[in-house]
């Protein structure tokens, strides 16, 4: 582990809690204009964070009837805050389902050439039927079926940009991110991943979870030391610890009911429709063959508060705040400070993929106040001390893979 932090900032709409397009003095409309991309990516680089961070699906979202979505392709996004930056990185989430490795091996590496090395890509294998229809297809691909597709796929890419003689990429290569964190996803990021985001809401489980990846990458012939593993973050703040929780409370107050129980009922597999509010959720739905077609990783994430906690169905909806499963921390600057050093000192993250609550409110909360604090302590740069995206990450350059020509595995 390095001496300090790495810190990305998640640009996901509006912000990360469901109702954050709601709350009070922020614009709901301002993820559909590119200034307020480029804004926070210039913020972003003003406190030298190693990069900015698109997700991203190949489908129109059905949750838009009660949230802002992410409507604006990631690298058209890109390209244009890259023109108006400097050197933080720029991470755009694009679909090894269903794209072609050679087209986006070709438009990202122009992307990486033109910022001067500042690209990375992360892989998603895309879940869900709708992105399925979008694609004329009738189901989405098998779980096991699209993780083999994204191994190759992926291998494929890196081949072609290390194949590069023109226009080639000031960095070796654009850095490869991946997220999972199911057996099939932790495979991948083992083979192929160099900054790996996970979900885990326990200190203890997110450090074995980085050992397990960091030995993954050991038995693929990789250097453990180039995987750098940064967990969700999604943080509420204020000047008191009392100002943080009012605004947390805020914010549940404003999140659409609609939202939260689909977001919940796609991520546990049954409906929640007619469930009481005051009452745990019923252990027989529980304990029923999971058919959730979204993420394994949130779907155990739920379940694991659920066995923890035993919250009511209210309980449950606001502590995920339509969020998702990211772990939430409220407090002062030095109180989350405090929460991401001990991560950081225990060896559960090399630091976080970081999710404000409203944005822009709640970075520019964490790039003034919570980034000094972090610098104060010594966990983070107050300069770059390189231009590219793996110069920021320490991460080296690993040999391009040996790969098949043949066909790619078709993602049916």
């Amino acid at each position: 582990m390095s001496g300090q932090l790495h810190l990305n900032v998640n640009i996901l709409n509006s912000g990360v809690f469901g109702g954050s397009w709601r709350f009070p003095g922020t614009d709901g409309l301002a993820s559909y204009t590119i200034e307020h991309y480029t804004s926070i990516a210039r913020k972003a680089e003003e406190a030298r964070l190693d990069a900015v961070f698109l997700a991203d699906g190949p489908l129109l979202d059905p949750s838009t009837k009660h949230r802002t979505g992410n409507n604006l392709e990631p690298s058209t996004v890109l390209a244009r805050i890259a023109a108006q930056t400097e050197r933080v990185g720029l991470i755009a989430t694009l679909s090894s389902s269903y794209n072609d490795p050679a087209e986006l091996a070709g438009r990202l590496g122009d992307l990486d050439h033109l910022s001067g090395g500042r690209f990375g890509w992360n892989v998603v294998t895309t879940a869900g039927p709708v992105a399925a229809r979008n694609f004329g297809r009738s189901g989405e691909p098998e779980h096991g079926l699209r993780y083999r597709r994204a191994g190759e796929f992926v291998e494929r890419v890196v081949a072609a940009w290390a194949a590069r003689t023109e226009y080639a990429s000031p960095q070796g290569r654009p850095v490869v991110v991946q997220a999972g964190g199911s057996a099939d996803g932790k495979r991948l990021a083992a083979r192929v991943g160099e900054v790996i985001f996970s979900a885990e809401q326990d200190i203890d489980l997110a450090r074995a979870f980085r050992t397990e990846l960091r030995e993954g990458a050991r038995s693929f012939g990789r250097n453990p030391d180039e995987i750098v593993v940064l967990p969700g973050l999604s943080t509420v703040l204020g000047s008191t610890e009392a100002e943080a929780r009012r605004r947390r409370e805020q914010l549940d107050e404003v999140l659409p009911d609609a939202y939260a129980r689909a977001r919940l009922a796609s991520q546990l597999g049954f409906a929640l429709d007619d469930l009481p509010d005051d009452e745990p959720l019923p252990a027989e739905l529980l304990d029923a063959p999971d058919a959730s077609t979204g993420s394994q990783t949130f779907n155990r994430v739920v379940r694991d508060i659920i066995a923890r906690e035993n919250p009511t169905l209210r309980q449950l909806l606001r502590k995920l705040s339509g969020g998702g499963g990211h772990r939430i921390v409220v407090g002062t600057p030095e109180q989350v400070a405090d929460d991401i050093e001990r991560w950081f000192r225990h060896g559960a993250a090399d630091g976080f993929n970081v999710m404000p609550d409203v944005l822009p409110s709640g970075f520019d909360d964490f790039a003034d106040h919570l980034v000094p604090e972090l610098r104060r302590r010594g966990l983070f740069r107050a300069e770059y001390e390189g231009t590219t995206l793996r110069d920021h990450l320490g991460l080296g350059l690993p040999a391009a893979p040996a790969v098949d020509r043949g066909p790619l595995e078709a993602a049916r």
